[in-house]
């Protein structure tokens, strides 16, 4: 099985339980005199298996990101990756769950400078007299929306690279 495939399966797990929890909820109580609707014991029983299978899941997903190598361009000094030029750095190898986290936190960095390219972007705001007082954006816009692509890019780049080695990769037993 590829890791791809494993996600997908982890995936799929993850809701039946979630489904599984709402259906033992649902049925844990019924009124006296009625039959509930599913046994809510074996529910609990099935749940159990889910979650088994999905810890076993987990922990070959785990073991897989440990052993791939990915080569990742090195970081600009903006933050974002450069383009490989003569005598440029040359790419470093990281696992997958360095990659991973690297990801995410370019999804956060990429976001928090949309966030505040939008809260200092002009709105609008028009004031009815002069005497009212004007608001003035702390931010350069253009700066923070340059940023932001920058890192839009880079994200895109390495999710690339993280989503090919998730379907050219066999999931490790774990």
């Amino acid at each position: 099985m590829k890791l791809a495939e494993a996600l997908a399966l982890r995936g799929d797990t993850q809701k039946r339980i979630a489904q599984l929890r709402a259906r033992i909820v649902a049925n844990a109580h019924y009124q006296e005199g009625d039959t509930p609707v599913e046994d809510a014991a074996a529910l609990l029983a099935e749940v159990e298996l889910a979650v088994g299978e999905l810890e076993v899941l987990v922990r070959s997903i785990n073991a897989t990101n440990s052993a791939i190598q990915l080569e990742i361009a090195p970081k600009s000094p903006s933050g974002g990756r450069r383009r490989q030029q003569s005598g440029a750095a040359t790419a470093s190898e990281v696992t997958m769950t360095d990659a991973l986290a690297r990801r995410d936190s370019l999804r956060l960095r990429h976001s928090i400078l949309v966030e505040a390219a939008d809260a200092a972007q002009d709105q609008g705001m028009f004031r009815q007299m002069r005497s009212e007082l004007r608001q003035i954006s702390a931010l350069q816009v253009p700066d923070l929306r340059a940023q932001a692509d920058t890192l839009a890019r880079e994200l895109r780049e390495l999710d690339a690279q993280i989503q090919q080695a998730n379907w050219l990769n066999d999931l490790v037993e774990g």
